[in-house]
């Protein structure tokens, strides 16, 4: 992975502020591999289904980029219980649960 500590901390952090205690936060995409370069943060949240959506990502990266140097952040949303999509599929398969 691809993440500095202190920006895996800053994430969890940011996300449970914006989406609630029993959020769940995976990294995938190019960050997750170790044999890349650059690329952004993307990030699958999965959260409860009567989340304000807009107000939590902009809660979000509000928090997160009070915390860290701001960058290209990729933010895919899921709500419980809702069908998933191709891109959750990916997401669920390959990424790092942070």
């Amino acid at each position: 992975m691809r993440l500095e500590p202190d920006e895996v901390e800053a994430i969890r952090r940011a996300a449970r502020q914006a989406f609630g205690g029993d959020v769940v936060v995976r990294l995938f995409g190019s960050r997750v591999d170790e044999t890349r370069r650059g690329g952004d943060i993307d990030l699958h949240v999965e959260v409860h289904d009567d989340i304000d959506e807009w107000a939590a990502r902009a809660r979000f990266e509000s928090a997160l980029f009070a915390q860290i140097e701001e960058q290209r952040v990729d933010l895919v949303l899921h709500r419980r219980g809702e069908a998933l999509a191709a891109i959750d599929r990916i997401a669920l398969r390959d990424g790092v649960v942070l």
